[in-house]
């Protein structure tokens, strides 16, 4: 790609997503029907809690999380609580398991994506909730059910006295046809496979510790040129499509950083996942691409479908790249995705707080 070109590129993205950014943030402060209020939330009717809290310990803002939590469960003068610490080896499955066995009435998770899907996917159909400290780069299931991702001790605060209302799960089931390797996952918020995974495999570790989502960004620049992949596509039950693509994302909600409203009105207890179909092949179809996205004009462009789905299966010749949430999950040749509708019960902040 000539170098004058993806000099263009990349001021157009800049412009956009800064643009975008006040755009999202603007419409967020206006609208509060989106996906992470489309069902009325509960009170909690417990006199005492027993708290779990599964937390990573590297990630700056633990410690104050386990002092309030200490504090607010002290004063309630409910059962001490039981801490658990997630690892690199174990995001969370294990402490989930174990928080389950102590009978817990509440399990909270202080760290990013990963441990909130990892513990959310064996609080499922559990009836037991899953209350979220948001201490990652993305936090995109805190910002998708309206927590204030800056507030540890408001966090805190609705984690142990807020609302409740259950959520979709997404289940993706990824076969290897080269190596023979499978796997089944959970996800909250969006899996996908193509670029999307590709951008999650490559981006800098050291930068998302310094620009936090930002670095996603960086990443996505960097492969913005490359060719589009044969994949075939069958939604529910209508006929297969062939189509070549860039990515293929399924998102359980919409809202990612920066107040980008990606799928617009994706609900995260519907029973139906968004899909979403993104080929462009040139510099000029993703600037139509972002600008699409951007200003969420209703024509439509052929570089990005947008399907609603309840299950999909997706077959390519070569393997291509998968990730659940942010996590890449290696290569597949056939992905079987599905949806459980409100099979994970989650606290949320008062439907008075939203106002």
């Amino acid at each position: 790609m000539p170098t004058e070109i993806l000099v263009i590129i990349i001021v157009v993205v800049i412009v956009l997503a800064v643009a975008f950014s006040w755009l999202g943030v603007r419409k967020l402060a206006q609208k509060h029907t989106r996906s992470a209020v489309a069902d009325s939330p509960h009170k909690i009717h417990l006199a005492k809690q027993q708290v779990v809290f599964i937390y990573n310990p590297t990630k700056s803002g633990a410690e104050a999380a386990k002092t309030l939590i200490t504090r607010s469960v002290s004063k309630a003068d409910w059962p001490a609580p039981i801490f658990m610490e997630t690892s690199v080896e174990d995001p969370g499955y294990s402490m989930a398991a174990a928080a389950l066995e102590a009978k817990a009435d509440v399990v909270i998770v202080g760290g990013g994506d990963g441990a909130v899907r990892a513990v959310g996917q064996v609080l499922r159909h559990t009836e037991v909730p899953l209350a979220i400290i948001p201490l990652g780069t993305g936090n995109l299931l805190a910002r998708n059910l309206k927590l204030d991702i800056t507030d540890i001790a408001g966090c805190v605060q609705t984690a142990l006295f807020g609302h409740q209302r259950h959520i979709d799960a997404g289940l993706m089931e990824i076969e290897d046809g080269v190596t023979g390797s499978t796997s089944k996952h959970s996800f909250m918020v969006i899996a996908g496979l193509g670029m999307d995974a590709d951008v999650m495999n490559d981006t800098r570790s050291k930068l998302k510790e310094h620009v936090g989502w930002l670095a996603y960004s960086e990443a996505g620049l960097r492969h913005l040129a490359g060719p589009r992949k044969k994949v075939s596509i069958a939604l529910d039950d209508e006929p297969t499509q062939q189509r070549k693509v860039r990515s293929v994302l399924f998102a359980n909600c919409g809202l990612l950083p920066g107040g980008i409203d990606f799928v617009p009105g994706a609900l995260i207890d519907d029973g139906v996942l968004d899909v979403v179909v993104i080929s462009p092949r040139s510099a000029f179809g993703w600037m139509a691409m972002a600008g699409k996205v951007v200003f969420q004009h209703k024509n439509h462009l052929p570089v990005i479908d947008f399907y609603r789905s309840k299950k999909l299966i997706i077959r390519t010749v070569m393997p291509v790249e998968t990730q659940i949430d942010g996590d890449p999950t290696g290569p597949a040749t056939c992905v079987k995705v599905s949806v459980e509708n409100k099979a994970v019960l989650v606290r949320v902040a008062s439907p008075d707080a939203l106002l």
